[in-house]
């Protein structure tokens, strides 16, 4: 198996599910509680499960949270090769899961907010490695010069897949324009391709990403929720990849799991827009499970875009019909 090594971070979430968010000074009685491994840690399920060897070398810490999140990787077998902080324990997340299936976040960041470059000196790359990060951790002051220098540092011939995430806005541009001159493949969303390229249209995005901010760039992978994906190549083609109908109920790792599984796809040497359509099938069935790590198997996905594959006669016929 092609082996994911992911440098981002990984947290523990505090989940609650209400039906909707308080006023201010308001307060409100949760449906449900679960405490969770989050974070980096969903994308990592997501491509562990489709078939990745992943091993995680981000920062972790000492306490209740870092003996938590620890376990979980153990329970995906997903390799964890950073030494533990002896200072700070792991960083958890609040995660607001309202009956519309939304969700809202309050972060603290803990060992994940703290690298240097002796951190990663340890890390030794295969041949075949993918490699991927996130905006998270180059979002802490604590972390990201290190983290850039060495994502600066990888060899030309590993891929780097990159998620800016929501908090791409906080990140220095110094640093965030070493990073996308560094990416291979680049995977957001519409509100954060727009923080970056600044035009309110997705094709317009997808060609200044590629054009401006990310030049050594295979593709630009742009996510829209339901809606499915929209995918621009460096030669120029592109194709907007519906996603699929589904009665959503938490739609937390959405993300996560359609970049886990699009990477999977891809270093299993799937067509790009094929692995575009693999990833939008993945995050559907993840959004009718509840929790964020939610992504589902290879073979489930399989299952799913056969089962919509035999669907689509059917439903060209009732047109003609009606």
């Amino acid at each position: 198996m092609t082996r994911l090594v992911h440098a981002g971070s990984a947290v523990v979430d505090y989940v609650y599910r209400i039906d909707t968010l308080p006023m201010p000074g308001a307060e409100k009685v949760a449906a449900s509680y679960a405490r969770v491994a989050g974070g980096g840690f969903n994308m990592m399920v997501a491509a562990a499960r489709t078939g990745m060897n992943v091993v995680f070398v981000g920062q972790h810490g000492t306490g209740p949270d870092g003996d938590f999140l620890r376990a979980a990787l153990a329970a995906e077998e997903i390799e964890t090769l950073a030494p533990r902080s002896a200072e700070l324990d792991t960083g958890n997340c609040v995660v607001i899961i309202t009956n519309d299936a939304e969700r809202t976040f309050v972060s603290w960041p803990g060992a994940e907010g703290r690298l240097d470059a002796s951190a990663m000196k340890p890390v030794a790359l295969k041949g075949d490695d993918w490699v991927f990060s996130s905006g998270y951790t180059l979002s802490y002051p604590g972390s990201r010069k290190a983290l850039a220098d060495w994502i600066a540092a990888l060899p030309a011939t590993i891929p780097f897949v990159f998620d800016p995430t929501p908090v791409v806005s906080e990140i220095p541009i110094a640093i965030l324009s070493r990073v996308l001159s560094r990416t291979t493949w680049l995977s957001c969303n519409t509100t954060e391709a727009t923080a970056i390229a600044g035009s309110a249209e997705i094709a317009t995005n997808a060609e200044r990403l590629l054009s401006d901010f990310c030049p050594g760039a295979a593709g630009v992978v742009i996510r829209s929720g339901a809606a499915g994906a929209f995918l621009r190549l460096r030669d120029g083609t592109s194709q907007d990849v519906p996603g699929f109908a589904v009665n959503a109920i938490d739609t937390n790792g959405a993300g996560d799991t359609h970049i886990g599984a699009f990477v999977s796809a891809l270093a299993r040497a799937m067509p790009p827009f094929d692995a575009v359509r693999y990833a939008n099938a993945a995050a559907a069935i993840s959004v009718t499970r509840h929790g964020g790590s939610s992504a589902p198997t290879h073979f489930e996905i399989q299952g799913f875009l056969a089962e919509r594959a035999a669907e689509a006669p059917e439903r060209e016929a009732e047109k003609i019909n009606d």
